[in-house]
């Protein structure tokens, strides 16, 4: 009877220890949380309450798990201790991991609700995000090489793998080279500011928002929900678009090719009225001009503004969709408009070029002597004309 309640004991109470240590946990942070309004810290750490469980019984087992005194235990001793310690290990890692995203969240909420700037909101959000990753990989890292370290037969080669570390080094290097580059390129963009969550940017020739962005790559979603994913070594070394750099609020402008009769005063008072009616439009700047003339048409130019690209180009096409209707509807004229007449009428005479007789000598320009005095009155040798 004793050797069937020690092990329902020893794993029974080390289960029951884990949950009444997680729920006091709990409501520690509960009453943190309540008591501490202006930080989310407390609240977020509520989220360590699995992990941290997983590692006290993880803990508690690995201690006492021999004190069950079964021979199923006895015998494969070894191989279930090991597996608590990897266990253990992986479970630390787990709450390492769910820790420092509790901290870093808390962090940039405590900033983003301190600070007006859209812009350094980004950039900190930006920033947070890299480092958390950057916390994970390492913790990750740590965690894998910390397991292999249990096994007594990977020691040895791990030594003899330190014994050459130089060479491989080298080695992995080489052949990571891209991806190293990119790994430098997400540090780059992290904490030089280039390009942040949120921003709007036209690379190669497409418009969108950054909506993620690693240690490896950045992806861009477009206007029509597209996904365009880059390395992050693209924005390192070419040029591109970055639309919310010192700010988000747009300029936009709206052409018009339009006949020279088109009313430019009145269309000016139209589009006052327009922005006016259109609450896209910031209210910062407005104008109309004319800006260039062909031969048939006038090319009229409106600026506008808005608070941020998805704005202008509201503003832009409510502009030119109701300023070409008003135009259409009052002032059909000022529409461009194809200019036709009729053919050049035959001479009265009905002769033409064709039939015209051919030039004098004196009427022909020629490089060349033409007098009559050159040649001599009495010579029947016309004129040359230059033309050989």
């Amino acid at each position: 009877m004793d050797s069937a309640l020690r092990p329902l004991l020893v794993v029974g109470g080390s289960v029951l220890l884990t949950l009444a240590a997680g729920w006091a946990a709990d409501v520690l942070l509960r009453r943190a949380d309540a008591a501490h309004h202006e930080t989310p810290l407390w609240g977020l750490l509520r989220r360590c309450r699995v992990p941290l469980q997983a590692v006290l019984l993880a803990s508690v087992l690995r201690g006492t798990y021999r004190e069950t005194e079964w021979r199923t235990v006895e015998d494969h001793a070894a191989g279930i201790g090991q597996f608590l310690s990897l266990v253990l290990i992986g479970s630390s890692a787990w709450l390492v991991i769910r820790i420092a995203a509790a901290v870093t969240e808390s962090t940039f909420a405590r900033y983003a609700s301190s600070t007006r700037d859209p812009a350094r909101v980004r950039r900190v959000r930006t920033q947070v995000t890299l480092i958390m990753r950057i916390v994970t990989a390492v913790v990750a890292v740590v965690a894998v090489a910390a397991m292999l370290l249990t096994f007594p037969a990977l020691r040895t080669v791990g030594t003899s793998m330190l014994a050459s570390a130089g060479i491989i080094g080298i080695v992995a290097g080489i052949a990571a080279q891209s991806t190293l580059g990119n790994l430098f390129a997400g540090f780059q963009i992290a904490f030089g500011d280039m390009v942040r969550l949120g921003d709007t940017v036209v690379v190669d020739g497409e418009w969108g928002v950054v909506e993620e962005v690693t240690l490896t790559f950045l992806a861009v979603r477009t206007w029509d929900e597209r996904r365009i994913t880059m390395p992050v070594s693209y924005f390192t070394s070419k040029p591109f678009e970055n639309w919310s750099r010192g700010g988000a609020q747009m300029t936009g402008t709206v052409f018009f090719h339009l006949d020279h009769s088109a009313p430019v005063a009145e269309m000016r008072d139209r589009m006052k009225q327009i922005l006016a009616d259109c609450p896209a439009w910031d209210g910062r700047d407005w104008s109309l001009a004319v800006t260039d003339t062909t031969p048939s048409t006038l090319q009229i130019r409106a600026v506008v503004t808005a608070k941020d690209a998805d704005d202008v180009w509201t503003v832009r096409c409510t502009v030119r969709e109701q300023l070409v209707a008003w135009l259409a509807e009052e002032h059909p004229y000022a529409l461009p408009k194809i200019a036709v007449s009729d053919a050049v009428p035959t001479p009265r005479d009905g002769r033409s070029l064709l039939h015209a007789p051919p030039p004098r000598p004196a009427e022909v320009h020629s490089n060349n002597a033409t007098s009559a005095e050159t040649y001599g009155k009495d010579t029947d040798e016309p004129p040359r004309t230059g033309r050989g």
